[in-house]
């Protein structure tokens, strides 16, 4: 059996008039007469052999059919006008939802964004920033940029690179810490990871000395601890150039520790749209160069140390 040729006008009305449960306001919504909104709905109902509203003195009652008619209808009404939106410039816009672990946002994605949007203008991104616990399918993220070891349940993950981490400090506190021994007398600023500090100590052959103190569940917050002189922070040190190069922290030691790495994180089930594999392109090329130089970066914030004592 041949299914109804139903006009898109007619659902339009009708879906208006539901949501107002007024002929009146629909028609003015939609720029025509109130007979001509009744006249849909009468023709809607005669194609679909239901009744859709109930007529009522104070006005309209949906029908149990027109109750499961509207949310439908709704939906697609609100997909299809998202879609059209999306056409600017004559050319259709993805949006692309991507959360970031704050500290990578901050010190490294963010001043790279405009390489990515000359690149991709037909693409919009959407940056949601964390402290490292993110839930791709609950908060509707296409990727997501993680610190880690790589390991998430039901997702793919591309490596970045890694972010050696060493103390940073005020300039001044810097210059009277001539060995990792003088970090004993210094506010050691901890994260939720108990084991960074220990392993950067074994990693600078020195004994780690009891730690206590707040702890702080992003580095950006350590970061502006230690710039305000509140202590010493173990810091990714690719990730906070900019704090060296403006001498609001310095480095005093070259040992460093690795606790992991950056990586680029989908679920399995997500199948990479064209937003996605532009995004991964751009990012994993951008990661490869920066991370071609890493020398470079230590010799900067060495010298950085070095100009502040």
């Amino acid at each position: 059996m041949d299914r109804p040729q139903i006009p898109l006008n007619a659902l339009r009305a009708f879906e208006s008039a539901a949501r107002h449960l007024s002929l009146t306001r629909a028609a003015v919504e939609l720029c025509v007469t109130q007979a001509a909104i009744s006249h849909q709905i009468k023709s809607l109902e005669e194609r679909l052999g239901v009744n859709l509203f109930r007529r009522v003195p104070r006005g309209l009652v949906l029908t149990d059919e027109g109750a499961a008619l509207v949310p439908v209808l709704t939906t697609a009404f609100d997909r299809m006008s998202d879609t059209l939106d999306r056409f600017m410039d004559g050319r259709f816009h993805e949006t692309l939802h991507v959360g970031v672990v704050g500290t990578f946002a901050v010190g490294w994605l963010m001043p790279r964004l405009r390489a990515f949007e000359a690149l991709h203008p037909s693409v919009d991104l959407r940056i949601y920033t964390n402290n490292n616990r993110v839930d791709l399918a609950g908060e509707g993220l296409d990727l997501a940029i993680r610190f880690g070891d790589g390991s998430w349940r039901a997702t793919v993950a591309e490596r970045l690179f890694s972010a050696p981490m060493s103390p940073l400090c005020r300039p001044e506190v810097a210059h009277v810490l001539a060995s990792p021994q003088h970090l004993e007398g210094q506010a050691l600023l901890r994260s939720y990871r108990a084991d960074e500090w220990p392993r950067w100590f074994e990693a600078a052959q020195a004994p780690c000395p009891p730690l206590r103190g707040p702890m702080f569940d992003t580095s950006l917050a350590l970061a502006e601890m230690a710039a305000a002189g509140h202590g010493v922070a173990l810091l990714p040190v690719r990730l906070f150039a900019t704090y060296l190069e403006n001498g609001r922290l310095a480095r005093p030691f070259e040992a460093e520790v690795e606790t992991g790495s950056y990586w680029l994180t989908r679920l399995h089930s997500r199948e990479p749209s064209p937003a996605m594999r532009a995004f991964r392109e751009w990012l994993v090329d951008a990661a490869r160069a920066a991370d071609e130089r890493p020398d470079l970066l230590r010799e900067n914030a060495l010298s950085a140390t070095d100009q502040s004592l």
